[in-house]
């Protein structure tokens, strides 16, 4: 291999590295808070006032002004540790409340933490044991009194012996009485994304992010154990998180009464009319699941129709959104096509039969759909379940053929010669 191979190899890998870092700015290397989901930037506009729920509202179209929002310039400042007063002590009660399962105190120094983001708080507690001194790292925010915070801790989890290292960054804001905040409301505008991927894309930012992420490797090679501990530790959060919620969703029911206590009355008839397509009523957002903190796909606007999938009983409907699916608040959407009952059921027998017949007619050497890369460490099972057993673990940047991307939430792919499956949110 010539010199000048190797160095267009390596330009090659760096700009994907870089374009990596754009694209995913919201993703922290893999860390120490994986048990906790896919470590995030936690960006969000500054706000004053801390909500107890948070309803979605309609967007209200914007006034055109004739000319664009001027980008914010990024300063080229270096890191200074521990230089903002009082951001010390804000981390040092926030990590010694995570790691004691204290969710009060959590949700007084974080905005905004949704019912969900509280149990998976308190139950990743169960598994810490302890850390060491934080080393916090700042950097000046796109608003007055903002910050991006960078904080590297190595936390000690039951059942494996050595600390594991980690960063995260948050974004801290400052509330009007002069006290900071972690803000996490996930509202960020376009101008601030700007301003916080071109604070990442920094050299002394890299160069940090880059101290967590060789120790977490090299501890990975020393013990290939890690990464599977890790990935059960997740799962195993996950699924007590779960539990919890369906729990709590069952005590919210009402409770049974006996005949004697209510009149019987006649079972409802099957409807015989069936919403397939609904449309906007009002400008309101698109988003990745049925929560007002998921990211956000776009905004539908008045009179844009979707392909209605589900009606979910809380208030949030599934629809048809640029090939994939998505959710958008009942309330801000009005039937616009209905079909007979009978006709949908037989369209859904044709779509299943016209699939089984299609699967029927494929092999595994049939032409694959591209390729998909690791975005985060995850599981190659033999089938599309996380009860099927399990063949490899792939590790982020990793690259496979892909046969079908289900809709299901699993993606089909080629490993090894043999057909395997991999979770689709952990590959792009």
């Amino acid at each position: 291999m010539t010199n000048d191979t190797m160095r267009e190899g390596l330009k090659a890998k760096s700009e994907a590295f870089k374009n990596w870092l754009v694209r995913y700015s919201k993703i922290v290397l893999p860390v120490i808070l994986v048990v906790c989901v896919a470590l995030t930037i936690v960006i969000a506009i500054q706000a004053n006032k801390r909500k107890v729920e948070q309803e979605e509202t309609a967007v209200a179209p914007e006034e055109s002004t004739g000319e664009e929002e001027a980008m914010l310039d990024v300063p080229e400042v270096p890191l200074e540790k521990d230089a903002v007063p009082g951001i010390k002590e804000l981390f040092d009660v926030y990590y010694k409340a995570m790691v004691e399962g204290d969710t009060d105190t959590m949700e007084k120094l974080v905005y905004y933490m949704d019912a969900t983001e509280i149990l998976r708080a308190a139950e990743t507690s169960k598994y810490i044991d302890s850390y060491p001194p934080l080393e916090i790292y700042t950097k000046v925010g796109p608003k007055e009194g903002t910050y991006i915070a960078y904080v590297y801790a190595e936390l000690k989890f039951h059942d494996y012996d050595k600390p594991i290292p980690g960063m995260r960054t948050y974004y801290v804001c400052t509330n009007e009485d002069g006290e900071l905040y972690i803000n996490e409301d996930g509202e960020e505008s376009d101008n601030e994304l700007h301003y916080m991927r071109e604070i990442q894309l920094q050299g002394d930012v890299i160069d940090l992010n880059n101290k967590a992420a060789e120790a977490y490797n090299k501890m990975v090679v020393e013990d290939p154990q890690l990464a599977d501990f890790l990935l059960e530790l997740r799962e195993e959060i996950e699924k007590n998180v779960g539990e919890a919620l369906a729990r709590a969703e069952q005590s919210e029911e009402p409770e049974a009464v006996t005949e004697e206590e209510t009149p019987e009355e006649p079972a409802e008839e099957t409807p015989t009319e069936v919403v397939t397509k609904v449309k906007a009523i009002d400008v309101v957002n698109i988003r990745t699941s049925d929560s007002e903190t998921a990211d956000k796909l776009g905004k539908a606007a008045v009179g844009d129709e979707f392909e209605l999938l589900e009606e979910k009983g809380n208030g949030w409907s599934k629809i048809k959104y640029e090939g994939g699916e998505a959710f958008i608040k009942s309330d801000y959407l009005e039937p616009s096509e209905s079909m007979a009952a009978s006709d949908v059921e037989q369209n859904e027998d044709e779509e299943e039969g016209d699939s089984q017949e299609q699967a029927d007619n494929s092999d595994d050497s049939a032409a694959t759909n591209g390729t998909v890369t690791v975005k985060e460490t995850v599981r190659i099972r033999s089938g599309a379940s996380e009860n099927s057993e399990k063949i490899a673990t792939a590790y982020m940047g990793e690259t496979f053929d892909v046969i079908m991307k289900q809709a299901d939430g699993w993606t089909k792919i080629k490993y090894n010669g043999q057909t395997a499956y991999v979770k689709s949110d952990y590959v792009e």
